[in-house]
């Protein structure tokens, strides 16, 4: 049976596997691929929250970092770039049994996910127009 811990750690390393898929589809200009890589990455880096706050249960209440973050606007290139690196360094402290870290740099990680799609849809939408449908379900 697998562990809290193993499961968290396949959720993030699920996370940037399609941060890595992500990145090709981005390099190739397959915006589909691109759409369909983040939206997974972003399930998995949720999944991966949601298993960081059951595992952690007791852990630090400060969340007063949340409010002090600020993510500015960014093209999706720099914000997946971004994510990848939380990501990894999320990996680390998971190692390092530092769940409290690994939960900070997991919510972050999510947030610059959520930057990504929100500029693919922007840019989207002044492609194709503001009536058009939206895209595909993934």
């Amino acid at each position: 049976m697998e562990t809290m811990r193993e499961r968290i750690e396949g959720a993030i390393d699920s996370a940037m596997k399609n941060l890595e898929t992500s990145m090709k589809a981005l390099a190739e200009g397959n915006e589909e691929a691109l759409r369909k890589g983040i939206w997974k990455a972003s399930a998995d880096a949720e999944y991966a929250l949601f298993l960081l706050s059951l595992a952690h249960e007791g852990g630090s209440k400060d969340s007063s970092w949340k409010s002090e973050t600020s993510l500015k606007k960014l093209e999706a290139g720099p914000a997946l770039a971004l994510a990848q690196d939380l990501l990894a360094e999320a990996k680390e402290k998971m190692g390092a049994s530092d769940l409290d870290e690994a939960y900070r740099r997991t919510w972050l990680a999510q947030g610059y996910l959520l930057k990504a799609q929100t500029a693919l849809e922007k840019r989207r939408r002044e492609d194709v127009g503001p009536d058009a449908p939206p895209p595909k379900a993934v």
